[in-house]
């Protein structure tokens, strides 16, 4: 079959949870099953294809239409803000975007009194829209990783990060301010994509909406 969907998936747990998912619904790929560095694989007998790709740029590739299907976490579609068709919601990958500032400023902090804050963040787009909808300037200082740090070495006195258990917050002397949102994994489709090949990523919806639930929905 040349016909194929293509799937963009990350790297990594994200994957593992998907395939399982899919699986549910019967949409395998045992040529994942390997343990190889390769990072397209084909069911051509079912006419699939998965791309392994990083977690950020899941996204793109959908977007362009390299893939039809992908997976990723609502925290890089609200950063990203892509034109994409966002069906459900797959209940996995759970973690909160919060801010955060360390637990000696917290004490005497009142968020209501901020006026003109530095925030150091992975997610700019996000912080930028979150504290402007509350009419504080923010100056914020992007970062790739260990975010914490930043308050630890006078960098920034707060920061926008992801939080599951809230452990690495505490170990680093740090508590949590305010919710910006809650995020799990969510299933984006390419517009286009969804026109072209519209029987068959339809039946992909609706059946893992089946095992889901009706909860799992997010756009008709």
């Amino acid at each position: 079959m040349s016909d194929f969907i293509t799937f963009a998936l990350p790297k990594g747990r994200i994957m593992q949870d998907s395939m399982a998912l899919f699986g549910q619904i019967g949409i395998t790929c045992p040529e994942m099953d390997g343990g190889n560095r390769k990072l397209v694989f084909e069911n051509a007998a079912d006419g699939y294809r998965f791309m392994a790709v990083r977690a950020t740029d899941v996204p793109t590739y959908v977007e362009y239409g390299c893939a039809d299907i992908g997976v990723v976490g609502k925290d890089t579609l609200l950063e990203q803000n892509k034109d994409l068709y966002e069906p459900l919601d797959l209940k996995f990958g759970y973690c909160r975007l919060v801010v955060a500032e360390p637990k000696a400023l917290r004490q005497n902090d009142d968020p209501g009194s901020w006026s003109n804050i530095r925030v150091a963040t992975k997610y700019p787009n996000v912080t930028e829209r979150y504290f402007a909808a509350k009419g504080i300037q923010v100056e914020l200082i992007k970062l790739y990783g260990s975010i914490e740090l930043a308050p630890l070495v006078g960098l920034s006195e707060r920061i926008v990060d992801l939080v599951s258990t809230g452990a690495t917050l505490r170990d680093n002397g740090m508590v949590e301010v305010e919710t910006i949102a809650e995020i799990t994994t969510r299933l984006i489709v390419n517009r286009a994509s969804l026109k072209t090949k519209h029987a068959r990523i339809r039946r992909i919806i609706d059946a893992l909406e089946g095992v889901i639930g009706d909860e799992a929905r997010i756009s008709p």
